[in-house]
């Protein structure tokens, strides 16, 4: 099981929350989950600041940012707003004495989120990135058998993350445009996912990519579109292993097909997002699907599953592992995978590296941090 900050004596860990949408309430839904205790919510306004603390029950709404992150009841800052607006929050977030965790990407340049990463260091905070999909049991299991050789040495990766949620011309978000997004959308949206989750559990790093982007259409609901809709990947790992990477957010019918196919001298794994129940195990004299079962699963696996076997576990429940482990991490625990701003400033390394690779037609470009 996840450890709980009430276990840890450090006593009840005080949240506060910039942004109020979705991701808002699954933050909200892990920290208590933790044990921790919404103390405030601000957004853009103080209006939205009132409507959105009253919709997540925390304690006050504050008029502004500056409210949440210099409050000196406030332990942690959740970050939930715009992509361009999450370096200079993570960073002022840092300098008042505050854990953080925010969104990805940490920052919409590399540059930006080194000086995050560093500044966290620095300050011996506990900063963190939701790549949460590695907080499912069964990319434990796969993670581990990896490590231990089961699969033999890494030969290829076939690898995706397709959704449609912007297939149609009337799809419009402020993520398409980089003045609100970021330079990139489809890849720095779900692409920094996939390419955590073939590292973390590979247990190796991309070493070298060429990239293709498309962006299907030039405007949407009449406003121009400056960023990629979808993103074809041709990877070459620290070993020596070659992988194709497909992501879309056009894909009719996927709504969060993330899928991690590796290919070893003895063993396939593959694991489907949409199907986190299961790893799929592939040899040459047959083929298993392994359910998940914490009776059975490794320690790192059995740690997250909060249930019986035969009970689902889903998204909401990934992200509650995600958030227990930072708050045991401010508590003075180390769990073992958790994504720090390191990580984020590793996937903004390979943002640019896929942008500067299509930006001179797919060149192969060495991704050198």
């Amino acid at each position: 099981m996840t450890t709980d900050v009430t276990d840890t004596g450090l006593g009840t860990i005080r949240t506060g929350i910039l942004g109020g949408g979705f991701m808002a309430r699954v933050h909200r839904t892990a920290a208590r989950d933790a044990g921790g205790e919404l103390r405030a919510v601000a957004t853009r306004s103080a209006a939205g600041g009132r409507d959105a603390a009253n919709a997540l029950g925390a304690e006050r709404a504050e008029s502004d940012a500056a409210g949440v992150l210099e409050a000196t009841d406030i332990d942690v800052v959740h970050i939930c707003t715009p992509n361009a607006t999450h370096a200079d929050l993570a960073l002022r977030a840092l300098r008042a004495g505050k854990h953080v965790v925010c969104e990805k990407p940490l920052a919409t340049t590399a540059q930006d989120a080194r000086i995050l990463a560093e500044t966290a260091q620095a300050r011996g905070r506990v900063a963190a990135v939701p790549f949460i999909y590695r907080y499912h049991p069964m990319v434990r299991e796969a993670r581990a058998r990896i490590a231990r050789g089961d699969a033999g040495d890494l030969l290829t990766l076939d690898c995706s993350y397709l959704q449609d949620w912007m297939l149609l011309p009337s799809d419009d978000d402020w993520r398409v445009r980089s003045e609100s997004g970021g330079a990139s959308r489809a890849f720095a949206d779900i692409g920094s996912h996939l390419c955590d989750l073939v590292e973390f559990v590979a247990g190796e790093r991309i070493r070298t990519l060429s990239a293709r982007t498309r962006r299907v259409f030039s405007e949407r609901s009449g406003q121009t579109v400056d960023t990629e809709d979808i993103v074809a990947l041709l990877v070459e790992t620290e070993s020596g292993a070659l992988g194709t990477l497909l992501i879309s957010q056009m894909a009719a019918g996927r709504k969060n097909a993330l899928t991690l196919e590796l290919h070893g001298s003895q063993q396939t794994l593959r694991f489907e997002q949409e199907r986190p129940e299961e790893l799929w195990i592939g040899m040459r004299e047959e083929s298993r699907s392994l359910l998940r079962d914490p009776a059975s699963s490794v320690a790192d696996s059995a740690r997250l599953q909060r249930v019986p076997a035969g009970h689902a576990m889903g998204y909401q429940d990934a992200f509650n592992g995600f958030v227990a482990d930072v708050y045991a991490a401010i508590a003075g625990a180390q769990p073992d995978g958790l994504p720090t701003f390191a990580d984020g400033f590793r996937s903004a390394v390979l943002t640019e590296a896929v942008l500067d690779s299509a930006a001179q037609g797919g060149r192969w470009v060495e991704v050198t941090a």
